[in-house]
């Protein structure tokens, strides 16, 4: 009963917060790609930037642009780093303080420039094949086509079902562990707790971001094993990336990068004061 209780709270705070997503990717969506594809060297800068903005398939846009070389390796890995999925929606649906918000929306910005820019510095002077791309819209997972409420409702449906799910899952944790308890578990172990969230980060479905981010609001995961597992998640960015791109070899690469660059960053967030 406490789970449903405390889902049904956010169900109305989920829905706005979706509504006013599906707004700005019905009105930005494609002129935010077309940005991205035209940045050139400044590809990383502008990635990490729109990336952290909540658009709906944008990182599995940005795998079929890859997947073409219509953009960078860094312009890549900078909206992986910063794409969010459905970490925002949950924090502001949670009344989180908006001094984390920005702190986690801004580690991620600062961990996609930071790798986006070394990766392209370190492949400079490498020519790379050029490929065809088609336009790419992962339907299935954003509902585009069926209109803003249509999409909102739909979302906000799906992500309470998980926050229904971890919640019950983490009550029923509390009741076997105690409360006094929950602090020891595993994900809040300095490094361990790292290297596990970035690996469930990994996970190319919204629900891994979900259980991170939820989590975090009980207690359960530290600052730096949160932030591991939110640059680690790309939404359904990796798993269109492994579809679309034919070189297995660099997308086994590109997904040890993400995770060694998640894990890191996770590690320097940790020794942050304050948190």
């Amino acid at each position: 009963m406490d789970s449903v209780l405390d889902t049904a709270k956010l169900l109305p705070f989920l829905l706005l917060t979706y509504m006013a997503m599906e707004y700005l990717e019905h009105r930005a969506g494609a002129a935010t790609i077309r940005l991205v594809r035209r940045a050139g060297k400044w590809g990383p800068a502008i990635g990490a930037a729109v990336g952290v903005v909540p658009q709906c398939g944008f990182s599995a846009a940005a795998s079929g642009l890859y997947a073409g070389r219509v953009i960078s390796l860094g312009t890549l890995l900078a909206i992986f780093l910063s794409t969010s999925d459905e970490m925002l929606p949950i924090l502001v649906s949670a009344h989180a303080s908006p001094l984390l918000i920005g702190r986690i929306l801004g580690f991620k910005v600062a961990a996609g420039l930071a790798a986006g820019f070394c990766a392209d510095l370190c492949r400079r002077g490498k020519q790379e094949e050029r490929g065809n791309i088609h336009e790419l819209c992962e339907h299935d997972h954003c509902g585009c086509e069926k209109g803003i409420l249509k999409s909102a409702l739909l979302h906000t449906a799906q992500i309470a079902l998980f926050i229904l799910v971890i919640n019950f899952a983490l009550n029923l944790l509390l009741a076997w562990v105690g409360p006094e308890n929950l602090s020891r578990w595993i994900w809040n172990k300095p490094v361990a707790g790292q290297f596990l969230s970035g690996a469930l980060g990994l996970i190319p479905n919204c629900a891994s971001s979900v259980a991170i981010t939820q989590l975090y609001l009980e207690g359960a995961m530290n600052f730096g094993a949160m932030i591991s597992g939110l640059l680690a998640n790309t939404g359904v960015g990796l798993l269109v990336l492994c579809r679309v791109n034919r070189h297995r070899g660099e997308n086994l690469r590109i997904i040890g990068l993400l995770y060694g660059i998640s894990v890191a960053g996770g590690l320097l967030a940790g020794l942050l004061p304050g948190v």
